[in-house]
């Protein structure tokens, strides 16, 4: 998700997400306060290009925008894929975390300030319901204080984001990993499976806060993204974005997408992931060469439009 700060009416759409400051009669707090213009775009391995199953998945990956009084909430997931070895679709439990997480948003249960809170909350939820389901997924929020102009992460495993200012990254997840390809995870396994299949607690999410401006970009993506394009290929795409409206930010993600998605698949391709394994003792190119792929990208940014 790609994300603006800017002053101007709040604009939500899936996937590509930006600040904005909000005008007060839209509830959002008064004047000074920021929101997000949200747009994206996503590739499922076994879909055709940028197609969006129901719920806000890509394939395995899942996400969600939401917005309450206070605060603008963006929240990226991808399955682990594993599962469907054992007849268990992957997007199943991605999918339901987030739209978990999106209904907590969107009726107040959650404290800007924690979104750890909202990644354990749902999680609850998701052990407690008398349908089982099983699974497991990366998860990655990011909570937007519209009145502190402050932002506010949990990412637990490789999924996760970046803050762009004057064409750096000034702020980045850091990746959770027990092992290489095996990252933190929330998981819920079958009785005879428990304690075997590996699962964190939320809890074990890495948190951080920091001050947002006018012109930040956010981009929050699943691992496809990451571990097909380093920052420098990135930044090179969000350099071309020349106008702050919808569309220009939707071609922006969907530009990016896209690239993730052709490296993926090509064989000659060392990219980051690639490296990475090579780092452990693998050789391989491209993300695709251990059987995995770009799936999913959400972007947003931050613009002033003027009060």
């Amino acid at each position: 998700m790609f994300s603006v700060l800017s002053y101007g009416r709040l604009v939500a759409r899936a996937v590509l997400g930006g600040l904005s400051q909000t005008d007060p009669r839209a509830g959002g707090g008064g004047g000074g306060d920021y929101g997000l213009v949200t747009a994206g775009c996503g590739f499922g391995k076994d879909f055709r290009k940028g197609l969006l199953k129901k719920g806000a998945c890509y394939g395995d990956d899942a996400c969600f925008v939401a917005r309450h009084r206070s605060a603008d909430v963006l929240g990226v997931a991808d399955g682990v894929g594993g599962w469907r070895d054992y007849g268990v679709d992957p997007s199943q439990f991605s999918g339901t975390l987030m739209r978990t997480c999106e209904r907590l948003v969107k009726e107040g249960r959650f404290v800007p300030s924690n979104p750890i809170g909202i990644l354990t909350t749902s999680y609850c939820e998701l052990l407690q319901n008398k349908v089982p389901l099983l699974g497991s997924s990366t998860a990655c929020i990011v909570v937007l204080d519209r009145t502190s102009h402050r932002l506010h992460t949990a990412n637990l495993g490789d999924s996760g984001f970046l803050v762009v200012r004057g064409g750096e990254v000034v702020h980045r997840s850091d990746e959770q990993q027990h092992y290489f390809n095996t990252p933190f995870q929330l998981s819920i396994a079958p009785p005879e499976a428990e304690g075997v299949i590996l699962s964190d607690s939320p809890d074990a999410a890495d948190s951080t806060s920091f001050d947002v401006q006018l012109g930040d970009i956010i981009l929050t993506a699943t691992d496809g993204l990451f571990d097909n394009m380093p920052d420098y290929m990135i930044l090179q795409e969000l350099k071309k974005l020349k106008n702050s409206n919808y569309e220009s930010i939707q071609q922006t993600a969907r530009s990016i997408a896209e690239q993730a998605h052709e490296l993926a698949y090509d064989p000659n391709y060392m990219s980051p992931f690639a490296q990475f394994a090579c780092d452990n003792g693998l050789n391989v190119r491209g993300k695709h060469s251990l059987g995995t792929n770009w799936r999913y990208s959400r972007m947003g940014v931050l613009w002033a439009v003027g009060r």
